[in-house]
């Protein structure tokens, strides 16, 4: 209430008691604040992001707990991102710049994925192995291309306590050059081929762009995998089949909507003979993300490292392989799409804990009521916990209801079960999902049939409204002149294209040149903001397996020359 005088004040308290008797009787928690001289603050219940712990205080402020986030996902994005995954305990600061403390609220995340991940490369004759961390300098440079893609994110050991090594061992930035000289020596015949391994572990890449958790890191966790067979269209099914997993990865179980082409000749992995990626797009900034990428190697590095079979008609072939991998980027993607100003909103299949159950009653309503509340609670966690579910049950007594709910909104759980007095007399739980709001009674005696059912379509819902908001922002483009504008819009731009390289170059010159006399024109912006900010060149992101036909005719939206495919370009991370 506003300081006020005379009749004006005596009309606002006489309201004010009103109101808080009947939130008073309806057990509800609330905090009234009146300023005013001799006013002081009057607390029940407590709740919300800055309410009190334990139900607000007096004096006419209320107390910080620490839940709410500093700003608004539309109003500066990098900072509620690295605010939630702080906030929501995801990760932590390292004293390593650039590496970062993945917690079990995120770790789980990653547990999900590599338990599908793992079980389904299995289903194709994959194998799980493990190789060494350190590369030999000699092999390391055995291949050019492959290391000078990889050169400036090398961190090499040089010392070995206070001693010189004879030779400095690089820390894997990828282990095509691990693993392969030991493939040299296990294949020799045809009867040795397919061979497909799998490793799960860590990469190091020193990178000198600012991190940025989970998207960009010194160290990040992933699966690579290496495959050999005795010909190229075995390697190219394999490719395919990848991919799809890893679109099976982010669709099904991250809710996050992909789409998969093949990389140009300048962005294919170093030293491969053609990559293949699933591109998604982050639309609170318009930039799109290299999900995961399957690559065909060719034969080259058979070539380098000598992997030859006896094949069946005697004579000696090369093998044709393929690699593959994916990150815990996958997260951060998650986050990113899904995430609002309340927190993270987790998918129901990828989520740490399902469900979490709140009690909800006054501490007027008796000792048995009280214990009635919780022994449902309880129960019913266990029930759902018997249909493979996670749960929790907030059963903390010195937080209240409403804090309880922005602690848990915060971390995402996609469904909260509450449990009142009223509830218990209805035989029923109020379920309030995390994705939108939406409240409905589900009857305790079908909570493990009803809760499953629900989480699933959270889990339909949450894919086809990120999809629908990723469709939206994807802007087909035939002229030069629109190119920028729709990139500034936060588009991804589909345009038709001749598939060169020096187009490609000239592309990112001109975007990227334009971008920047655009911020010249704006207001300016100290070094270290500067250095922060994303590049505003366009790259290529892929050819889309998925397209329509090219008119005859079609011209290429930047040189004019004859386009041969329809190319997906965005600014990326």
């Amino acid at each position: 209430a506003e300081p006020a005088v005379g009749a004006r004040a005596q009309v606002v308290c006489r309201v004010l008691r009103v109101v808080e008797c009947r939130v008073r009787r309806a057990g509800a928690p609330y905090l009234i604040v009146m300023s005013g001289k001799g006013k002081k603050g009057k607390a029940g219940g407590g709740g919300g992001a800055s309410g009190g712990a334990r139900g607000g205080a007096g004096g006419g402020k209320k107390k910080e707990t620490g839940l709410k986030l500093k700003c608004a996902k539309d109003a500066d994005f990098a900072e509620w991102y690295t605010d939630v995954i702080k906030k929501a305990e995801m990760i932590d600061y390292y004293e390593v710049s650039g590496c970062y403390i993945l917690r079990p609220w995120s770790y789980r995340v990653w547990e999900h994925i590599t338990n599908f991940f793992d079980g389904e490369i299995k289903k194709l004759g994959v194998q799980n192995a493990y190789f060494p961390l350190f590369v030999p300098k000699a092999a390391l440079e055995a291949e050019e291309d492959h290391l000078e893609g990889f050169a400036a994110e090398v961190a090499w050991v040089t010392r070995s306590g206070q001693s010189e090594l004879a030779e400095p061992i690089a820390i894997r930035p990828t282990s095509e050059t691990i693993m392969y000289p030991a493939y040299a020596k296990w294949i020799r015949s045809h009867r040795d081929l397919p061979l497909k391994l799998n490793q799960w572990t860590n990469i190091v890449r020193w990178e000198f762009k600012h991190p940025t958790p989970f998207l960009r890191t010194r160290e990040f966790l992933w699966q690579e995998g290496h495959s050999a067979f005795a010909t190229k269209a075995e390697a190219d099914v394999e490719v395919l089949q990848i991919l799809d997993l890893y679109a099976r990865v982010y669709e099904e179980l991250l809710a996050v909507p992909v789409i998969k082409g093949r990389k140009s000749e300048k962005e294919k992995f170093a030293g491969g003979l053609y990559t293949t990626t699933v591109e998604a797009l982050i639309p609170t900034n318009g930039r799109a993300i290299q999900a995961a990428t399957s690559h065909c190697l060719g034969q080259n590095f058979a070539e380098i490292f000598d992997i030859t079979f006896e094949a069946e008609d005697g004579g000696r072939e090369k093998v044709w392989q393929n690699s593959w991998g994916l990150t815990t980027r996958t997260i951060g993607v998650c986050v990113m799409v899904h995430g609002d100003d309340k927190g993270l909103v987790m998918p129901p299949r990828v989520a740490p804990v399902h469900v979490v159950f709140v009690y909800v009653y006054s501490v007027k309503d008796t000792p048995e009521v009280q214990a009635g509340v919780k022994d449902e609670s309880a129960k019913g966690a266990e029930v759902l916990r018997a249909a493979g579910l996670a749960v929790e049950v907030d059963d903390r007594d010195n937080y209240t209801p409403g804090w309880k709910y922005n602690y848990w909104e915060l971390r995402g759980v996609p469904l909260r079960l509450e449990i009142g007095p009223r509830d218990l007399a209805a035989g029923v739980a109020t379920a309030v999902r995390r994705d939108n709001g939406e409240k409905s009674q589900i009857p305790l005696a079908d909570l493990a049939t009803a809760v499953p059912e629900l989480l699933e379509t959270i889990q339909a819902d949450m894919l086809a409204r990120a999809r629908g908001v990723r469709d939206s922002h994807i802007a087909v483009v035939n002229r030069w002149e629109d190119f920028v504008p729709a990139l500034d819009a936060k588009n991804l731009v589909l345009a038709p294209w001749c598939e060169l390289t020096s187009c490609e170059e000239a592309v990112k010159h001109r975007s990227g040149a334009e971008a920047e006399a655009a911020e010249e024109k704006g207001e300016e912006e100290d070094a270290e903001e500067k250095a922060k900010k994303l590049s505003g060149s366009a790259k290529t992101l892929c050819v889309p397996f998925e397209q329509e036909a090219m008119p005859e005719g079609t011209k290429c939206f930047q040189c004019g020359e004859a386009a041969s495919a329809f190319c997906l370009w965005g600014r990326s991370y």
